[in-house]
């Protein structure tokens, strides 16, 4: 009911600025007071005024973000930890994890290739195509 009171005489006030702003032929700025006026008092006759002032002043309300904050804390510090590696489990390797059934056999890689053919005698060999690249790598360092 206070809410609704106080809703009220910020919209009546807000609607009187307006006037005055309009007596002055500013009729934009008028219009925009009283659009920013306006929001106050249909707040309460929605209901929206109501339903925050009870979620402001009930306990329980409070309690339950404190329990939300704790669990996305506890989301972060696990986050962390993982990222960090202290939630793995030591297996005594630091290379990488285990395999899945080390004592099976490596996989194929297929048949070997053979040698390619040796290019023509016209053409130069496919070792001197690449000698621009490897002096422009070792210039930069690479």
């Amino acid at each position: 009911m206070l809410t609704s009171t106080v809703c009220a005489a910020v919209s009546a006030g807000g609607l009187g600025i307006a006037l005055l702003t309009a007596w002055r032929k500013r009729f934009l700025a008028a219009a925009r007071i009283a659009a920013y006026a306006l929001i106050p008092i249909g707040l309460v006759m929605t209901g929206i005024i109501d339903w925050v002032v009870g979620l402001v002043f009930k306990p329980t309300v409070w309690a339950g973000f404190g329990v939300l904050a704790l669990s996305a804390l506890l989301f972060l510090v696990v986050r962390a930890a993982e990222r960090r590696g202290t939630g793995r489990k030591d297996r005594g390797s630091a290379t990488g994890p285990e395999a899945v059934a080390p004592a099976a056999s490596a996989p194929s890689l297929g048949p070997a290739r053979t040698p390619k053919p040796a290019a023509p005698k016209g053409r130069k060999d496919s070792g001197e195509d690449f000698s621009d690249i490897e002096a422009i790598l070792k210039k930069h360092g690479i």
